[in-house]
């Protein structure tokens, strides 16, 4: 390419860069990421391509001038974490609203493959969730405790083993996320699957509403935060898949860095989720309105953080 045609198509990137340096333009902290991405990639092609050019210097100025203001000793300030889940993944997870929408509608399409395929098949629920599993439940309706498996372990117990192993899942949809998006789609499958011939399987028996309010204390939040992981793993798949302007592996490293920050994001809802089925889901006997409170809550937590608030973050940066 010309140095003319390169300069013409870049130019008002980098001016837009450098008014952003100059503090006379204020734009989100993703955006400012890949204008410095995208210069310092700018600044690798002019140094291959026009060496000794006017174009090279200018870019030479302007990275040095962004590496100074972003990388000069400072001290770090003490509420980093909070500042973390409060603001710097918010915005920056508004970009990845349409990842989460093909989570969400792959969750719904395996659960509904799960329910269809347990409602059909005589033997699926139990090859889905084990003829220990199914045994167990169907001796606890028998004894008229269908719930009976959230009081079998001690509450502290209860919580640990489940919030490390929702931990191990939501790693897994992240990591298989490297094999182009479909170990993710792998794990979900999986998961979503077993819940749908799980839901069938007490639709089956008459207690529907009896697993629902018992389940969905805990599941709200669990399964939300499974979506987002598998959100996650998406965004790793993406990056590998389509790299845009970026070489492969430059994508590649900011899908994975992306991937890891929502990943992140949720470990104190999986944290949460564990202690409501170590101590609260086992409570079969409270009354439906705080059941219903409870996943109400569970409902509104989710989408507001993940949803409601990175878009009015956006908004107010972009005012």
């Amino acid at each position: 390419m010309r140095e003319a045609a390169f300069v013409k198509q870049n130019k008002n990137k980098w001016l837009r860069f450098e008014s952003v340096l100059d503090n006379t333009t204020q734009i989100s902290p993703k955006e400012l990421s890949d204008l410095y991405i995208e210069v310092t990639d700018h600044l690798s092609y002019a140094q291959t391509f026009y060496p000794q050019s006017q174009t090279l210097a200018y870019l030479n100025t302007i990275a040095s001038k962004a590496h100074h203001k972003i990388y000069k000793t400072k001290k770090e300030k003490r509420n980093r974490l909070l500042s973390f889940w409060l603001k710097e993944f918010p915005t920056e997870f508004y970009y990845y609203q349409k990842e989460l929408l093909i989570a969400f509608l792959i969750a719904a399409l395996f659960t509904a493959i799960g329910a269809y395929s347990a409602a059909t098949e005589g033997a699926f629920v139990r090859s889905i969730l084990g003829d220990t599993y199914v045994n167990m439940t169907l001796e606890n309706i028998a004894n008229g405790d269908p719930m009976a498996v959230y009081k079998q372990m001690g509450e502290a117990d209860m919580f640990l083993g489940i919030t490390i192993n929702n931990i191990r899942v939501a790693l897994l949809c992240f990591v298989f996320g490297v094999l182009f998006g479909i170990g993710t789609l792998f794990i979900l499958m999986q998961n979503f699957i077993m819940l749908g011939s799980f839901q069938y399987f007490f639709y089956e028996k008459g207690l529907l509403w009896e697993s629902a309010r018992t389940i969905w204390i805990h599941g709200v939040i669990e399964i939300s935060v499974i979506i987002i992981a598998g959100a996650a793993g998406l965004v790793i798949g993406k990056s590998i898949l389509f790299p845009k302007t970026y070489t492969r592996l430059t994508s590649f490293v900011r899908g994975t860095k992306a991937g890891l920050k929502i990943v992140i994001s949720t470990i104190p809802f999986f944290i949460i989720a564990g202690f409501l089925e170590g101590f609260v889901t086992r409570h079969t006997e409270m009354p439906d309105w705080l059941a219903i409170f409870i996943i109400t809550a569970s409902v509104i937590l989710i989408c507001y953080y993940y949803i409601f608030y990175p878009i009015r973050l956006h908004k107010t940066t972009h005012q």
